[in-house]
């Protein structure tokens, strides 16, 4: 099994890779590093976070600043809106990102609820796609939201995506904590609902996120039968239980999964 670091990528130090730049991996790595600190950072608390030295996340941040991509305030550091041309280059360019958000529109309208596309990276889904209805419960989430793997419908249609042996291992590797009184953190309690999924075709999150919030998955499939995202819904408590999840919202789903595999 190929072991992947936090980018989702083969790490940097297991086969020798002359033609690997490290300097890019520790520019990228601090890039990142803004979306977990949600907000302005010292150097000293960009490295703390990235695990690089002082040094090298000074050089790297001297050259994100010369180039527009991060400004600088005193002793705080802050991404500059430059950085957004990396999102939408990935959103132009990606084919599956493309096709899905026609798909995800006409689902949040037809359903007045939020609708997302995800895939896996590393131990977390990121929305690469979302279309919400002015009714929708609104989260805070958008393209390039990152949820837990193991606390969201997401996620664990993504994982049930891979053979038993992976899951199991980044669900070990990762840190499970108990984002409400709900969510399930134990690795046999999590790969019990993995193994459901594969079972019954999609997967749902009861207030495991968030109090108050449902979210309901499928998984869309490309033309060999492998997972490579996953759909989703997600509703407010005080709208819908169970039952009605599974009742109107699952068949939308699936109409949208049929829609992606006409066109991939």
């Amino acid at each position: 099994m190929t072991l992947i670091n936090e980018s989702g990528s083969e790490p940097a130090d297991s086969p020798v890779d002359r033609d690997y730049v490290i300097a890019l991996e520790k520019g990228l790595a601090i890039i990142e590093a803004f979306g977990q600190l949600r907000g302005s950072a010292t150097l000293t608390k960009i490295a703390e976070v990235t695990g690089n030295t002082k040094a090298s996340v000074r050089r790297s941040l001297h050259t994100l600043c010369k180039l527009g991509y991060a400004h600088q305030e005193g002793r705080q550091f802050q991404l500059a809106a430059r950085t957004l041309r990396l999102g939408s280059a990935f959103v132009v360019s990606d084919e599956l990102t493309r096709l899905a958000q026609p798909i995800l529109e006409m689902t949040a309208e037809r359903t007045k609820e939020s609708a997302s596309m995800a895939v896996l990276v590393a131990q977390d889904v990121v929305f690469v796609a979302r279309a919400t209805h002015r009714r929708s419960l609104s989260v805070g989430l958008s393209a390039g939201a990152r949820l837990p793997a193991y606390a969201s419908a997401t996620g664990r249609v993504l994982l049930a995506g891979h053979p038993k042996d992976w899951a199991l291992f980044i669900l070990n590797r990762m840190r499970r904590p108990a984002l409400t009184a709900k969510t399930l953190t134990q690795v046999t309690d999590v790969m019990r609902q993995i193994e459901l999924v594969k079972h019954q075709g999609y997967a749902l999150c009861d207030q495991e996120l968030e109090l108050g919030l449902r979210s309901i998955a499928v998984p869309i499939k490309n033309r060999k039968e492998q997972t490579i995202a996953a759909i989703s819904l997600s509703v407010a408590t005080s709208r819908m239980d169970i039952p009605a999840i599974l009742e109107k919202l699952l068949p939308e789903l699936e109409a949208a999964k049929q829609k992606f595999s006409a066109l991939i």
